[in-house]
């Protein structure tokens, strides 16, 4: 009895998982694609704070110790929070495949950019390389202008 009652469940969330069509994991309506690339920039500029903090603080590491362990891993957790949100909004979520051929260039362009992004705050979790930092800026204003929509004030 309890085998037949596991089957037909199995059974039915197979029907209804196939018949679902919505984009998000769990389609709630309550994201914006605005919200979320505004809450990487907030996320890069405490990257941007940290990493300058950091270069400070190891002038004198033993007087410093506990500070640059908090601005490391604070810096580390706002950039996997960009990797995050790059890898289970937009990735999972909002770049779909296209098979129409005047979209693919522009398809394959965004997935260049998210993996730039990725590869970017990567790289700023490992270093306080100003440049990288620069980089990550000038990549979440591009993946600002790809993915976000600009509202009229009214």
């Amino acid at each position: 009895m309890k085998k037949a009652i596991l089957g037909t469940l199995a059974g039915l969330a197979l029907l209804s998982s196939s018949q679902v069509g919505a984009h998000c994991q769990i389609p709630c309506g309550i994201y914006d694609d605005n919200n979320v690339i505004q809450s990487m920039h907030t996320d890069f500029v405490t990257i941007e704070k940290a990493s300058k903090t950091i270069i400070e603080l190891q002038k004198d590491p033993s007087a410093n110790a506990h500070q640059l362990t908090r601005w490391i891993m604070n810096k580390e957790s706002h950039a996997q929070s960009i990797q995050d949100k790059v890898l289970n909004y937009f990735l999972a979520q909002r770049l779909k495949p296209t098979t129409i051929d005047a979209e693919a260039e522009a398809y394959h362009e965004k997935l260049r950019l998210c993996h730039n992004i990725i590869v970017t705050a990567m790289k700023c979790k490992q270093s306080t390389d100003a440049a990288e930092v620069q980089k990550l800026h000038d990549l979440l204003h591009d993946f600002e202008k790809e993915f976000g929509t600009k509202e009229e004030a009214k």
